[in-house]
């Protein structure tokens, strides 16, 4: 790292002490950005990195619930406002029990540079609750995320902060979401949340955006080595929604996706996976691999195994952070990986990522591969405020135009500072710059 960064980064750190995934995605950014300072010494002189790691504004809040015995729940939410030089606050919510505040830190901050890279005017925050909606019923969701709006509603607005889904937080709760919402507020602003029901303000290829994204910018990636996804062997780590649309825009592509995994084991489908019956078990039924396997010949089930001992020639790690670690990342290269697209945020581990790039391995990172999500967040936005509505073909065009511009700007920003077809530090070079120049036309705020 860059001796004038090394005093900023241990200030960060022991400005914020106890968050690990917040001080990795630090470390991460400002082992990039060295090479900036020395054509741009003012961005140090108005001290932009100590701003940009310092939130503007961060919320925490109690959620008070009954569950269906009548008995009262408690748990606890975030909102991290990170920046706004770009537009207003933009980021999604996550609901699951490992959710603290430097895992909401640590998304906000990423996602500074994922908007950035959009090219869209919209900045970078985040949030979420330690609240697990699996097992819960609909009207025991329904009244947590009714209460969680009671809160959270002082402080967004589409003109102000507008969150979307994430883990644990799609169709069905961004609805109760914007119901309670549009209850309390008494104005209907479709603006104010993203990842809405399409009869009601919501984006077309919205639902498939990150996914579909993530396969987009890989493919863009293996197109500097000649070759594309067609024949590729693929495996997929999650089988959420991020990872099903990634799964089915590869098959799409012709590739095979041959395994998807999720908190239980992975399966192995060497004829391919079947994206509708992966639909049917993990979005209609809530159900698990367990019960794919059970329902089709010939297919694999390993309980509590890696997904990353399948071979593949492409990885798609889209479940969670620190997925992928080094073991696992040089596994994959033995057995012949030439490309990995991140569909989730900061899935492998710094030593992964050291791996993949010392054996030239196509790497992706999630501030790049993964923004089709927010970018098509950003363009329901654009829908709302012209009371339009696109069709599915003109937004997915609209998503591929802005995916394959984000792979051009990552690439010839690490050729224009000398690491050709370095993506990490091509991604952070390319939206800290953009911030950073917002950051300074605006004055000390």
């Amino acid at each position: 790292m860059d001796a004038r960064l090394e005093a900023i980064r241990d200030t960060v750190l022991a400005r914020n002490p106890g968050e690990a995934e917040f001080h990795q995605a630090v470390v991460e950014v400002f082992e990039s950005l060295g090479p900036v300072h020395d054509r741009h010494p003012e961005f140090l002189e108005a001290a932009i990195l100590e701003r940009l790691c310092e939130p503007e504004r961060q919320i925490i809040f109690r959620v008070p619930w009954t569950d269906d015995q009548g008995r009262v729940q408690i748990n606890r939410g975030f909102r991290v406002e990170f920046n706004s030089a770009l537009g207003p606050y933009k980021g999604g919510l996550r609901f699951h029990p490992s959710v603290y505040l430097g895992i909401v830190k640590f998304l906000g901050f990423e996602q500074i540079f994922k908007n950035a890279l959009t090219g869209m005017p919209i900045g970078g925050g985040k949030g979420g609750s330690d609240f697990d909606p699996r097992g819960r019923s609909d009207a025991e969701v329904m009244r947590f995320c009714q209460s969680f709006m009671t809160e959270l509603y002082r402080h967004i607005g589409e003109y102000t902060d507008v969150p979307a889904g994430d883990i644990g937080v799609g169709g069905r709760e961004i609805g109760y979401l914007f119901g309670q919402y549009k209850r309390i507020t008494n104005r209907y602003e479709s603006g104010v949340l993203t990842g809405k029901g399409i009869s009601w303000g919501g984006s077309l290829v919205r639902p498939e955006a990150t996914g579909f994204g993530t396969v987009i910018f890989t493919e863009e990636m293996l197109k500097t080595r000649g070759t594309s996804f067609d024949g590729q062997r693929v495996v997929v780590s999650g089988s959420g929604n991020v990872a099903i649309n990634a799964v089915a825009k590869a098959q799409s592509l012709g590739a095979t996706v041959v395994a998807c995994s999720d908190s239980s084991g992975y399966i192995v489908d060497e004829a391919g996976i079947d994206v509708g019956l992966l639909r049917q078990v993990k979005e209609v039924e809530r159900g698990r691999l367990k019960d794919y396997a059970l329902r089709r010949s010939g297919v694999a089930y390993v309980e509590a195994g890696s997904v990353w001992d399948v071979d593949a020639t492409v990885a798609l790690p889209c479940a969670t952070q620190n997925e992928l670690d080094g073991d696992a990342a040089a596994r994959l290269v033995r057995n012949g990986l030439i490309a990995i697209g991140e569909g989730a945020n900061m899935p492998s581990t710094r030593e992964a990522v050291a791996v993949f790039q010392e054996a030239g391995v196509l790497f992706g990172p999630g501030k790049a591969a993964n923004a089709g999500g927010v970018a098509t967040s950003a363009l329901e936005m654009q829908q709302n405020a012209s009371r339009d509505s696109w069709s599915f073909e003109h937004t997915e065009q609209r998503l591929t135009d802005i995916m394959v511009g984000i792979h051009h700007r990552c690439a010839s920003t690490a050729d224009e500072y000398g690491e050709p077809g370095n993506y990490v530090l091509g991604a952070n070079i390319g939206g800290f710059v953009k911030v950073a120049d917002a950051m300074l036309a605006q004055g000390l705020i």
